[in-house]
């Protein structure tokens, strides 16, 4: 069986230089840029290091300068099954990885990892994996939609993919994206933020899953970005995480791993932020009853 794969990018030009959202502090990193460097690769190097040690393959392509948040990649698109959509960012600091993330998908198809690259319309907002994440357990995609990427922009990959996909609203811009707050465990069950989803978005999540495989995440846990984590296998690489959620997640036979990612949560990213899944794959539509959806999916 092939190991998971996953595309990072070099942080050599990383920064934290601009605000567009609530958790980034282009203050703390000024204060000593060169510091923050240093601190920015060491967290990098571990991530790789982790992700390595869980048996993951990782690709690295460049940083480019005067796109910072390009060490982001879970935004640049949704992959399954080779096929790949690329994403259409909702502000300016973002729209100029478009282009630097369109080259690195054609290296990929080039190479293999992917066999087809689609291009969304021009009318929608989507930000790829981070708003649109697919939970193999179970056989679909949950995805996010409000502070970023818009409804056209859900329906446009939806239909690209044609695979049973579940919306959910994002309620506050402080958890801008789906990943920030919503993380699909392989096992089925969903760690997740509460607060961070409209009532209607909290109906399908629990509507959606059995009540015992829903893991509530504190406000500790979404402050520190662990709910931004990269779940494989029986392994989940998370940000440092309190003793009381490395607790619940081994007891249901999870391998906790975590990871000083502070610099990187300067600009509001995590583990998940800085991954991009290529060898997503899609399962028959059937799955074991435990996992079945009590509700259908839009």
């Amino acid at each position: 069986m092939r190991a998971p794969a996953f595309l990072l990018v070099d942080p050599a030009h990383f920064e934290v230089a601009y605000t567009i959202n609530p958790w980034m502090q282009p203050g703390a990193w000024s204060a000593d840029p060169a510091g923050s460097r240093r601190a920015a690769r060491i967290a990098f190097s571990g991530l790789v290091a982790a992700l390595r040690g869980a048996g993951a393959e990782v690709e690295i392509m460049p940083g480019v300068p005067g796109a910072p948040d390009l060490v982001f990649p879970a935004n640049a698109g949704v992959v399954l099954d080779g096929r790949a959509t690329l994403a259409r960012f909702r502000y300016p600091e973002r729209q100029v990885e478009e282009p630097h993330f369109r080259r690195a998908f054609q290296r990929l198809r080039a190479g293999g990892l992917l066999n087809e690259v689609h291009i969304l319309p021009e009318n929608c907002l989507q930000e790829g994996a981070g708003d649109f994440i697919w939970h193999a357990a179970r056989g679909h995609f949950w995805a996010g939609y409000g502070p970023r990427s818009n409804r056209k922009g859900l329906d446009a990959v939806a239909d690209y993919f044609g695979r049973e996909t579940v919306a959910l609203e994002l309620a506050t811009e402080r958890f801008y994206h789906l990943d920030t707050c919503f993380c699909p465990l392989p096992g089925g069950e969903v760690l997740y933020y509460p607060p961070a989803f409209t009532p209607e978005g909290l109906r399908r999540i629990r509507n959606g899953v059995p009540a015992g495989m829903l893991i509530e995440a504190t406000d500790e846990d979404a402050a520190r970005f662990c709910v931004n984590a990269v779940a494989f296998d029986r392994s989940i690489i998370m940000a440092e995480a309190a003793d009381q959620l490395k607790g619940k997640l081994r007891e249901r036979g999870y391998r906790v791993i975590d990871v000083n990612l502070a610099p990187f949560i300067l600009s509001g990213g995590g583990a998940y932020c800085m991954t991009l899944r290529l060898d997503n794959v899609s399962i028959p539509a059937t799955a074991p009853a435990h996992l079945t959806q009590k509700e259908p999916a839009e």
